[in-house]
């Protein structure tokens, strides 16, 4: 796969923009073994410009012109497309983050094209029709040109309804992590409610969004309607794109930091914002919970991907009775932990390292793992890092209030669930927690108390693409998911007729 802007319906290969070298393109490296895979293409402002007035063209052209049929019919063929070429977007997917192609083929790809699909049933389901609502009462007193006067002259007077546009150009921003399924999230809401899209992935991880865009090309879209830039972020592509005076709306996933970045950039032309970032997840694990259950939750919310997906546990509260017997079995699983993946690069795996070495220095008891893999062959060029547990640390610790976005994860013990509830909203962040407990009055009534946007009890990362999904915090502004990101994507307009 050769990564390639997608712009009114063409592709273009080639970067316009200072990249890894004279050419405009930037290293495609593979995170198993550290290899270059290829060239990405880097977009300069010329090619962000072009990508706007593309999309800015669609919506005064055919694709402004489509009802929702049309669109929940164009979203299913994006489905269908992508699932005739599952096997291409598996591997395109797991080549370039480096995960296990098993998690990449029962999880990324399977997602995304059910957010197509879902949002397809959305609009087929009549949410556009729900979209327009109407008020038959009464106008303001006193305004009509009829006879009577006071209250009763506005009754009856003007009918009012609510009907919802599209907001225009949306930028999309989606993140290394969980490139096709982060992507596919926003765009299929942004679409579906009759919007232009101008995407920009990761610069690590360009592969299936150039194949989505493939997809896009072949279900008849317009031309325009979807395009895609890629390149790095922070004065590049996706500054320009964030910061363009005709992007109507921004959504974006990834690092809290850059967040502040882009609303600021965004802050210009008063442009509205979308954000989910990071979090520093906690699990509550209470006496009563199936420990068995408890332990397997917490090494998948800890360490798939290696711990780098927003909504990984990386705190773990227990109550003290059972808080050794968890530790021991959580090391144990941790230390023999086989196929994971590692690092998206060699800089992140620094990063990781770097808190490891800072636990050590803390005097942190570390239960498993805290170096690097060795494996014999080729990987060992990559960029693997050990699935870590830790305990011991304060709760001040900066391991405890940092993300870390690696396979690690801190556990302590609290002796009361207010002290457990405590623990746990002592962050800056507020995306995901896990209760585990098998008392059914204590799992409603400490969950709402959770400070994060949403909470697992008895699970972990259990998605229905209808609820809402969104941090708190610093770990987002607003909700996706169903018809809060078509909320998002809408404007609502005021029809008031007199009668």
């Amino acid at each position: 796969m050769n990564p390639a802007h997608y712009i009114g319906g063409t592709f273009l290969p080639h970067g316009d923009a200072p990249g890894g070298d004279a050419t405009g393109t930037l290293p495609l490296i593979d995170p198993v073994d550290g290899a270059v895979r290829g060239r990405v293409p880097e977009a300069g402002r010329e090619t962000v410009d072009a990508a706007v007035a593309a999309a800015r063209a669609a919506l005064a052209g055919p694709w402004g012109r489509t009802c929702a049929e049309e669109r929940g019919a164009a979203l299913r063929r994006i489905a269908d497309g992508i699932e005739a070429r599952f096997e291409e977007f598996v591997d395109a997917e797991a080549a370039d983050t480096g995960k296990p192609r098993e998690l990449a083929a029962t999880v990324d790809i399977p997602r995304a094209i059910g957010n197509f699909r879902a949002y397809a049933d959305l609009l087929y389901g009549g949410a556009e029709r729900s979209y327009s609502t109407s008020v038959p009462g009464w106008s303001a007193a006193g305004t009509g040109t009829g006879t009577g006067t006071g209250v009763s002259a506005g009754f009856g007077r003007a009918l009012n309804y609510t009907v919802r546009r599209p907001l225009g150009v949306v930028a999309v921003v989606s993140p290394w992590n969980l490139p096709l399924l982060l992507l596919t999230w926003k765009v299929a809401p942004a679409l579906a409610a009759g919007n232009a899209v101008v995407a920009k992935p990761s610069e690590e991880t360009p592969s299936t969004a150039t194949l989505l865009a493939e997809v896009i090309g072949a279900a008849g879209l317009p031309d325009g309607a979807f395009n895609l830039v890629h390149g790095r972020g922070a004065g590049a592509a996706g500054e320009y794109l964030t910061s363009h005076c005709d992007v109507d709306a921004i959504a974006f996933t990834g690092a809290s930091a850059t967040g502040t970045a882009i609303m600021r950039g965004a802050a210009d032309h008063l442009t509205p914002v979308s954000f989910e970032l990071g979090g520093k997840n906690a699990a509550l694990v209470f006496a009563d919970a199936d420990l068995a259950a408890a332990v397997d939750g917490t090494v998948r919310s800890a360490f798939t991907h290696s711990g780098q997906i927003c909504l990984c546990t990386e705190r773990v509260y227990v109550e003290r009775p059972v808080f050794d017997e968890f530790v021991a079995a959580l090391g144990e699983r941790a230390r023999t932990l086989t196929g994971y993946g590692p690092m998206i690069s060699a800089a992140h795996r620094d990063k990781v390292l770097a808190y490891y070495r800072l636990a050590a220095e803390e005097n942190a008891q570390v239960i498993a793992g805290g170096g690097v893999p060795r494996f014999g062959d080729a990987r060992d060029r990559g960029f693997h890092v050990e699935p870590t547990v830790l305990t011991g640390l304060p709760q001040d610790s900066r391991l405890l209030q940092e993300e870390i976005f690696g396979p690690v994860c801190h556990v302590a013990p609290f002796d009361t669930e207010e002290e457990a509830l405590r623990l746990a909203n002592d962050s800056r962040y507020g995306l995901a927690a896990t209760v585990w407990t098998s008392d059914l009055s204590r799992a409603h009534r400490v969950a709402p108390q959770v400070a994060a946007g949403v909470v697992w009890v008895n699970c972990w990362n259990l998605r229905d693409l209808r609820t809402p999904f969104g941090g708190s915090k610093d770990s987002g502004i607003g909700r996706e998911g169903g018809t809060y990101s078509l909320d998002y994507f809408c404007e609502p307009v005021n029809v008031c007729v007199q009668i």
